[in-house]
């Protein structure tokens, strides 16, 4: 996997480029982000306002070491973005799905927008909804 990241994916090969990028936190492939990882790159989250690329590594890549796997729902492309929809797991067991918009530019991550979603499994039962929901 490695030596696809060595090559510059083009835009045809975003998913390609996502897919690496999530690779890289369950193989704890510090080298391997910082290639896909564009010099100006940026991160929105509901706790990030559009941080940097240095500000990323060092608030969000620790999380690397608790992670265990990332499970793909959706990967769908259009144009430099790619939707992911996924299923990760933790290394203390617990579970979560979250979406993802990543813009990929000469195959290089440069933007990425995580919308967090729910805990695995799901608080409320099917057809229902939990208390704050009410």
């Amino acid at each position: 996997m490695a030596s696809s990241a060595d090559n510059t994916a083009g835009q045809d090969d975003a998913i390609s480029v996502a897919k690496m990028c999530y690779q890289a936190y369950v193989d704890k492939d510090r080298a391997l982000i910082e290639r896909l990882i564009a010099d100006d790159f940026h991160f929105t989250s509901p706790l990030d306002n559009r941080i940097d690329r240095k500000v990323y590594f060092e608030r969000c890549w620790p999380n690397s070491a608790n992670t265990a796997d990332f499970k793909f729902i959706h990967l769908v492309q259009q144009g430099e973005r790619v939707f992911v929809t996924y299923e990760g797991g933790n290394t203390g067991g617990n579970s979560f799905r979250n979406t993802e918009i990543l813009t990929v530019r000469h195959g290089k991550l440069v933007d990425a927008e995580v919308y967090f979603g729910w805990s695995l499994p799901h608080a409320a039962p099917a057809g229902g909804f939990t208390k704050a929901g009410a």
